[in-house]
């Protein structure tokens, strides 16, 4: 089969004829028909992110496509059935502190790299297999819209972080960091899901007012400046209320005073949940006072990607009209053309932008 291959880091993918990956007990081959392209994928690729992953790799996060086989513990599924290739691998032999690797992009820890080491090999080749949990079920599709459908990819990670803050319906809620894919997308997201009132927080204003254009009267928009105090005043000022749940979305060139503003801003007994990079590349810690998070019983949720049962709840929320995926413009490439759809979700990185491989 026909796939992308990342030799070293800083390198140019690499289109090659490679093996076609064979099954396994626990596992299920797809016939991969679209790939979603990060928009940060060039940052991981050239080794900035300093993600761990081993080389050489098949890259790409997750996939949509169709059941080419599948072992004995199937029992659902069948051969052409269309699934989401969820990337968040987990290992099974630990209920309660499973290991995890993003198959095709990332491991946590000693343990996810061993994890990583036997589903190696991503989404960005005309095949992958998977463990059969991660071959989830979406419905019929037509193949005119596997593209589109890729935006699962992007929207399953803020629905993973609502679902940790149990968002409740007519809640009053702050994305922090909403200008990007993944924080517009938990605009799109909480709305869907009922929040009373949304608040969007970003440095782009622009993107912010493309956000109030796109949405209705729940969407309250600031623009941060940088001045942690002003910024937080800001904040409750758009609020229509008490603000009962932060989620934040920064990226790891964000600072600690950017999520602090935010966070501080949610009431007493209030709930936060952190999804973004901030740290990840060194800098200040948080720094957020332990008498304020004690005498005001705030809960503090760290949340990687989302729970399995998200995937069905999502494909739901698409089905049912609650979410669009009419609203993400997407750009398709061949595989061969892999080096340049990378750079194209770099340059055309945004809200509801999606660059998509088509293998």
């Amino acid at each position: 089969m026909k796939a992308a291959i990342l030799k070293a880091f800083g390198a140019p993918l690499a289109i090659e004829m490679v093996p076609e990956p064979i099954l396994g007990t626990g596992e299920v081959i797809v016939d991969v028909v679209a790939s979603g392209v990060l928009a940060y994928a060039g940052e991981v690729f050239s080794g900035a992110r300093k993600y761990l992953l081993e080389l050489p790799v098949i890259p790409g996060a997750g996939a949509i496509g169709r059941v080419r086989a599948f072992g004995p513990d199937a029992t659902h599924l069948a051969t052409g059935d269309w699934v989401f290739c969820d990337p968040t691998v987990r290992s099974r032999d630990d209920a309660l502190s499973p290991d995890i690797t993003l198959q095709g992009l990332s491991a946590r820890g000693e343990g996810g790299l061993r994890l990583q080491r036997h589903f190696h090999h991503g989404s960005f080749a005309e095949q992958i297999r998977v463990p059969t949990e991660n071959a989830i079920r979406i419905g019929a599709l037509d193949a005119a819209d596997a593209a589109r459908w890729c935006a699962l990819g992007t929207l399953l990670v803020p629905y993973g972080g609502w679902l940790a803050a149990k968002l409740q319906p007519g809640e009053t809620v702050l994305v922090n960091g909403a200008t990007g894919a993944f924080g517009s997308a938990s605009v799109a997201v909480a709305l869907a899901m009922a929040a009373g009132c949304v608040i969007a927080t970003g440095r782009n204003g622009q993107a912010l007012e493309s956000l109030s254009r796109r949405f209705d009267h729940r969407l309250r928009t600031v623009e941060m400046t940088g001045d942690e105090e002003d910024d937080r005043r800001r904040m409750l000022q758009a609020a229509t209320g008490p603000i009962d749940c932060v989620l934040d979305l920064l990226p790891p060139a964000a600072s600690a005073p950017q999520v602090r503003a935010a966070l501080m801003a949610v009431r007493p007994y209030g709930r936060v949940v952190l999804m973004g990079g901030v740290g990840m590349l060194g800098g200040a810690g948080l720094k957020l006072p332990y008498p304020w998070i004690m005498r005001s019983c705030i809960t503090i949720h760290g949340q990687w990607m989302y729970p399995p049962h998200a995937v069905p709840l999502m494909a739901g929320l698409i089905r049912s009209g609650l979410v669009r995926l009419d609203d993400f413009d997407v750009t398709t490439f061949d595989l061969e053309d892999a080096n340049q759809a990378v750079a194209h979700a770099a340059a055309n990185a945004g809200p509801f932008r999606m660059t998509v491989l088509r293998p």
